[in-house]
């Protein structure tokens, strides 16, 4: 499947190498007002609250439009609280799904947000998982990847920096990735997708089936919220192995306005 045209928005810069010595990989997403790419956009976005064949089925009996019901019962809320940090987290997520999948050509999941309890949840579980089978065939050169990922869409500085919080996260990744793995194959075995489910099954027992593992760590960012002394002093050593960690920070203008947009785009176009 090509990939998607929003994703010819990334360009990647100057990498930022850290205190430690490690290589932060930094794209900077030069985003167009082109009204295609963004309704196809706002379309990809919309499929992982509610695939489009569902829609009419589950807003039946609630009064709501298409639009309303999308708004008012799957999407963060714009305005209310949490509902803003939840689609920037959302927004962000999404974003790096997309870069794991057809940049670094894994097979990536999109239902992470379809059993959502409220809209305003946060998805517990790792924020983006991605499985990769080795062109050379052989098996221990097979891929899991994880990201952890943390947003700061709108200016100014976070009380926390955002790439070290999403490192310092991304150290829980193995105590919840047998949960992400068992969810990914029973929803895979739900949609009668053998193919998925066995895919699954191959990176469930490593000891058995030995693959190799790669631990993200990203940060979406306004550009006023970049500072690459703060991502120099990004620290690592929480990580018994960080040389499997990938560092990645996606910076652009406007981030926010561009994910309210998107949703409200997704919404009026269902």
């Amino acid at each position: 499947m090509p990939a998607p045209d929003h994703l010819n928005w990334l360009q990647e810069c100057e990498a930022v190498t850290t205190d430690e010595g490690k290589q932060v990989v930094v794209y900077e997403f030069l985003h167009q007002p082109e009204a295609a790419v963004l309704s196809a956009w706002a379309r990809h976005l919309r499929q992982h609250y509610c695939e489009d064949g569902m829609l009419d089925m589950l807003r039946s009996g609630t009064g709501l439009t298409r639009a309303q019901y999308l708004t008012n019962m799957l999407f963060p809320s714009a305005t209310q609280k949490p509902g803003p940090s939840v689609r920037a987290g959302d927004f962000a997520e999404i974003l790096v799904a997309d870069f794991l999948e057809y940049v670094l050509n894994h097979w990536v999941p999109r239902w992470r947000y379809l059993d959502k309890a409220t809209p305003n949840d946060s998805v517990k579980g790792t924020d983006v998982i991605g499985l990769q089978i080795a062109k050379d065939g052989i098996a221990a050169h097979d891929t899991l990847t994880t990201f952890e990922i943390k947003a700061k869409l709108t200016d100014g500085f976070a009380t926390k920096p955002r790439l070290q919080h999403a490192v310092d996260d991304a150290a829980k990744d193995s105590l919840r990735q047998a949960f992400t793995l068992n969810s990914m194959k029973r929803r895979a075995a739900e949609k009668g997708d053998g193919e998925r489910v066995q895919m699954v099954e191959r990176f469930q027992c490593k000891p058995d089936r030995p693959f190799r593992e790669q631990i993200g760590a990203a940060a979406v960012l306004h550009d006023g919220a970049f500072d690459v002394d703060e991502i120099k002093a990004t620290l690592t050593a929480v990580h018994g192995d960080d040389d499997l960690l990938l560092l990645l920070v996606i910076r652009g203008q406007d981030l926010m306005t561009l994910a309210h947009n998107l949703y409200e785009l997704a919404a009026n176009e269902a």
